[in-house]
């Protein structure tokens, strides 16, 4: 099986709409490990993707009402994450794992959303906002990823493209922007706007090695 795990600068960066797309072109099942606010209307991130996709969705290993980071939210229902849980499902060729904020995100006691890619054994695709403060937090979550040893892709920019941000971003972070997702019109039928734009090759590339 050929699986990556979609990781993101911080939260509500695009990881969702960005699996989605890859997920649907690639094509790909998809699965969310941890899904935390399902309380609110944006915490369904499985039933988005299944919508937008169209693609096999397997059931995370743990959801939880509250909007916060999984190990708080987790606490505020008297639970505790064995990160021994997180196994990947099988019966799919190929495989999208979205994770939960960013890379350093609590999951569990001494176990951050980095460490669970780490544990899952992935490549990282690391989706990023294109505007203000992207450099910085992405070129952070660059040196995590290395200073941990893991395999990195490279990155997704969700958002009105940014030809100054992208280009620091590849020579700070020395590693390439393989694709940017465009923002999309809210008001029109969005599974069918990313099912019109393709992946770019270099993503597709990436992804098929």
């Amino acid at each position: 099986m050929k699986a990556i795990f979609i990781a993101g600068t911080d939260t509500g960066v695009g990881k969702t709409l960005a699996s989605a797309w890859i997920a649907h072109h690639w094509p790909a099942a998809y699965w969310k490990p941890a899904q935390t606010g399902t309380a609110t209307d944006d915490g369904d991130d499985s039933g988005g993707v299944a919508r937008l996709a169209g693609v096999r969705v397997f059931p995370e290993a743990c959801r939880f009402a509250a909007p916060e980071s999984p190990a708080r939210a987790a606490e505020l229902e008297g639970r505790v994450i064995d990160p021994a849980g997180f196994v990947l499902p099988t019966g799919a060729e190929r495989l999208v794992v979205e994770g939960a904020g960013g890379l350093l995100v609590p999951v569990a006691p001494d176990f951050l959303m980095i460490d669970l890619a780490r544990q899952l054994a992935l490549p990282v695709l690391l989706v990023a906002r294109s505007g203000l403060g992207t450099i910085n937090h992405t070129l952070l979550s660059v040196e995590a990823l290395r200073a941990r040893g893991l395999p990195l892709l490279g990155v997704v920019m969700s958002g009105a493209p940014n030809a100054a941000n992208r280009a620091a971003i590849e020579r700070h972070g020395r590693l390439p922007v393989l694709a940017e997702l465009p923002r999309l019109d809210p008001a029109a039928d969005l599974a069918a706007q990313l099912h019109a734009l393709a992946l770019p090759p270099a993503l597709r590339a990436a992804l098929d090695a």
